[in-house]
């Protein structure tokens, strides 16, 4: 009978607390399953042949290249997290994990809640309705820290107070800040936690929670299944999917044909031309796809 796999750079984390955010962290409970288990899984597919023609790392890469989940699967992870409620309510949406979360019906609330430092309030952003823009300046960002300090403090004492008075503990609780810690169990499999990391280690994330996000990714997940790892940055969150009029315009800044790429985004809805100005007005995907050309060192067709 084969033993269970094991992975050393992994056990030597595996009960300890890394630190997220100023109060909260992600701690390794337990594991299933590494690189080799993904290898395993497929060959039962395609039979021992391949064994003699195919590394292990080679055909992870070409599993996750060619998106073939199920093998990722096989993998296990069950994490400990001690999250803001915020950041916990973009964590719950995703649904393809098993999770038990502290309950403070029984309990009572954990007494921390994630603190903002004067330099890290941000704006909102100007064209992105649910992102952040720049940061807002220190001073200002010094007020709103200390008014938040004393929202804290009044909304615990409130609370407080509430449970010394005999209120119910689940009706105690229900003027506490988003802010507030709380913790959970989380287990899910290797396959869908990389689809996880591709959503909220991306830019566009909410900063807080991409910082839980990088924290299992690089401190985790890498020790975990290097192979794996290595294939998910280069296959999936540092890659750049080409759509049809994406591949389109690729092709026409190949050739040179600038004006023949305006007429084909105009045609597509991608982009206006403007009669007044004599410029250009971009849709979302435009500027997407203008963003996605730039990666790539090609300049816009409307430049």
């Amino acid at each position: 009978m084969d033993s269970r796999p094991s992975v050393p750079a992994l056990d030597e984390i595996l009960g300890q607390s890394l630190p997220v955010l100023h109060d909260g962290f992600v701690r390794v409970v337990d594991y299933m399953g590494n690189d080799a288990s993904i290898v395993q899984a497929a060959r039962v597919s395609y039979g021992d042949g391949t064994k003699k023609i195919s590394q292990d790392r080679a055909l992870i890469r070409y599993l996750l290249r060619h998106r073939h989940t199920t093998p990722f699967e096989m993998c296990e992870i069950k994490l400990h997290i001690r999250a803001p409620m915020d950041v916990w309510r973009q964590w719950i949406r995703h649904r393809t994990a098993s999770v038990n979360e502290y309950s403070t019906r029984y309990s009572i609330a954990i007494d921390a809640a994630n603190e903002t430092a004067p330099g890290e309030w941000r704006s909102q952003s100007s064209d992105n309705k649910q992102g952040s823009g720049a940061p807002l300046p220190e001073d200002i960002g010094a007020g709103l820290t200390a008014e938040e300090r004393e929202f804290h403090a009044r909304a615990r004492q409130v609370y407080e107070h509430r449970l010394a008075a005999g209120v119910a503990r689940e009706q105690a609780r229900k003027d506490l800040p988003l802010s507030t810690f709380t913790e959970a169990y989380w287990k899910c499999d290797l396959h869908n936690l990389l689809h996880f990391l591709a959503l909220r280690m991306e830019g566009h994330a909410q900063q807080e929670i991409r910082e839980y996000a990088t924290v299992i990714g690089e401190k985790i997940v890498s020790r975990w299944v290097p192979f794996a790892w290595e294939a998910f940055l280069d296959y999936r969150l540092n890659a750049t999917t080409l759509s049809r009029d994406a591949m389109a315009l690729l092709g026409f800044a190949a050739r040179g044909e600038r004006e023949a790429a305006r007429a084909y985004a105009a045609e597509r809805g991608l982009a206006t031309a403007d009669p007044v100005t004599g410029g250009w007005k971009l849709g979302r995907e435009a500027r997407e796809l203008v963003e996605t050309l730039a990666s790539l060192g090609i300049a816009s067709p409307w430049e």
